[in-house]
């Protein structure tokens, strides 16, 4: 057999490969949030009805486009993510086998795996796994172990060493980001244009909190237990009992008005009118400084300055352009990890090309 035939029949392998493999991160990016297990049951469910998905109508890429997006049982739709999950793993694989190396084509799959995980699961739930960061970076670390070149030696010891430190240097940046920027922007002051309606109802173990139209979810507001959030009131009303103008301080747990001071395990519904708001704040989520620190273990040093250089910029544009196309609502919330993962890939696959262009920009002699 020619080479061009094995190029074009390995070629082939990675693209299926990686739709394979994007089948099981649908999987995860499904379970992992909700605390399920990705090994059981071992078949997927529909999302909807939770009928098992028999293998013929669970084929990656094809399924999806024969079943027009829906399940063939009780014909709910079914989330464009998975086709796209599998499409974009399978070009992600199919371009590391293009770039690198054998070897350390093999340990960039599993890193962007371990990137798309992390993407989706911040896009839609604002946490990325500890199984994703954690176990990342030991398994970057383990990577650099096995293939010495992902850290630019021959050596295993060096490459385990460098590997650790890149770790921990992404942690220890975006830590020291999170704590500036929660002394420097720990609380945002929210002005409302009159007395509106605001109600906060007991869920289970969480709460709605809802403003005027806003709602939101209220553990997303306390990310530290000294995080506190003031309601300026009008009127307020904690179940049966009356209060009239008064500051509501809410920690995660309690809230006190004047001299009171109530047990929110004990109470269910809170209304009243409110006419500002002061609500804590986080520069970022504990879980983007452990998925840097993933990023660094397979990348090194230099990776983690870039994703971090181009997350930055890539989030900033998408924020400058919501502003633009629409007001953003005083709650909304962009995840960080995404923009991370968007740096790492482009540190992969152009970082070198990016650090030879930006030394002749200021060198060009």
């Amino acid at each position: 057999m020619e080479i061009a035939s094995y190029y074009t029949l390995f070629s082939i392998v990675a693209f299926v490969l990686g739709a394979v493999i994007g089948s099981f991160l649908n999987v995860s990016i499904y379970r992992l949030p909700r605390d399920l297990s990705v090994n059981r049951p071992r078949r997927s469910f529909c999302p909807a009805c939770h009928a098992p998905i028999p293998w013929q109508q669970n084929v990656p890429l094809l399924s999806w486009l024969l079943l027009r997006g829906r399940c063939a049982k009780c014909g709910a739709r079914i989330a464009f993510r998975y086709f796209g999950v599998e499409l974009l793993t399978a070009l992600l694989f199919l371009a590391v086998w293009e770039f690198f190396p054998w070897q350390i084509a093999i340990a960039y799959w599993i890193f962007v795996s371990i990137l798309i995980v992390a993407t989706f699961v911040d896009l839609e739930h604002f946490i990325i796994p500890d199984q994703i960061t954690i176990g990342g970076a030991i398994v970057g670390i383990a990577a650099s172990a096995v293939v010495p070149a992902l850290m630019e030696t021959d050596s295993r010891v060096a490459a385990v060493v460098r590997s650790v430190l890149a770790a921990a240097l992404g942690y220890v940046i975006l830590w020291i980001v999170l704590e500036g920027g929660k002394i420097a922007f720990g609380k945002k002051r929210v002005e409302l244009d009159a007395a509106t309606p605001f109600s906060w109802t007991r869920q289970g173990d969480d709460a709605d909190f809802m403003v005027g139209d806003e709602r939101s979810l209220w553990s997303d507001y306390f990310a530290r237990e000294k995080d506190r959030l003031l309601l300026h009131c009008d009127e307020a009303t904690i179940d049966q009992r009356t209060f009239g103008s008064e500051v509501m301080e809410f920690h995660y747990n309690r809230v006190r008005v004047g001299t009171d001071e109530f047990l929110l395990d004990t109470v269910d519904r809170i209304t009243g009118l409110a006419h500002e708001l002061e609500i804590p704040r986080e520069a970022m989520g504990r879980g983007d400084l452990k998925f840097l620190a993933a990023i660094g273990a397979f990348l090194g040093w230099r990776g983690v300055l870039f994703s971090i250089f181009a997350g930055s910029v890539a989030g900033s544009i998408v924020g400058l352009a919501t502003l633009l196309v629409g007001k953003r609502v005083w709650s909304a919330k962009l995840p960080f990890g995404p923009y991370l993962a968007l740096g790492a890939l482009i540190w992969m696959f152009f970082g070198e090309k990016f650090v030879r262009w930006y030394f002749q920009l200021i060198s060009p002699a």
